[in-house]
């Protein structure tokens, strides 16, 4: 009995569909994030400008309000997408496949917790019992500002489940090679950025933003496994 039959009979799905959701997964957050983030969050965001900000904010409190729900789609998209990688993975090396889908649930949680953030800085500026002045005003920024704080926190994590994807790429092979370097790439990228972030407030680099093709090729590279079916062991 193949493998992958064992993995479908154990978990109710096969490696297959696994593969589509996982790939459908990516695909919708890769859109609602880039959206949230440069759609909304950085036309309405001044850095250091807190007046500025906060009354971008009023002004288009419903646009800020659907980045937050955005981003709370992703993370739970996340989950979905550690259980889809964990289903295509775990007939290689269950333990692995298993820390590797946890370090991303764990990511996803610590990101919807910091949405409580920007939830604190939209009931601030949107209340009627809030007056709109300078204090107001500071409040918000310091909320946005621990948003960012705590998702770069997260996305130590998340480097951490990229670079795990690559292990799994390299010693079992369920994922190609070239793929598995691509995405421990893309995690360094994020693990050097939010460490230097911690490190040092006045960090100013931004690798994950050249790093992460890993990661789109991931999705296409799910979705043609999905269809086409991976190799029978």
């Amino acid at each position: 009995m193949s493998s992958q039959k064992v993995s479908a009979q154990s978990t109710g799905i096969s490696p297959k569909t696994a593969a589509i959701i996982g790939g459908i997964g990516l695909l919708l957050m890769a859109v609602l994030a880039a959206n949230a983030n440069f759609g909304i969050m950085e036309t309405l965001i001044v850095p250091g400008d807190a007046q500025s900000t906060s009354e971008n904010i009023i002004a288009s409190s419903g646009l800020f309000r659907l980045a937050i729900i955005s981003f709370l789609a992703v993370a739970v998209l996340d989950i979905v997408v550690a259980w889809a990688l964990f289903v295509v993975l775990k007939s290689a090396n269950r333990s692995l496949s298993t820390i590797t889908a946890w370090f991303r649930i764990i990511y996803a949680a610590i990101f919807a917790f910091s949405l409580t953030k920007l939830w604190g800085v939209y009931q601030l500026l949107t209340s009627p019992d809030t007056s709109q002045g300078n204090q107001a005003f500071t409040q918000a920024l310091k909320g946005i500002d621990a948003f960012q704080s705590v998702w770069d926190m997260g996305l130590i994590l998340f480097g951490i489940h990229l670079l795990l994807l690559g292990v799994i790429a390299f010693r079992f092979g369920t994922i190609p090679k070239w793929l598995g370097a691509l995405l421990a790439i893309a995690g360094l990228g994020y693990l050097v950025d939010s460490i230097g972030i911690l490190l040092s407030p006045s960090y100013a680099l931004s690798i994950g933003e050249y790093t992460f093709f890993g990661e789109l090729i991931l999705i296409f590279w799910l979705l043609w496994r999905g269809f086409k079916g991976f190799p029978q062991k």
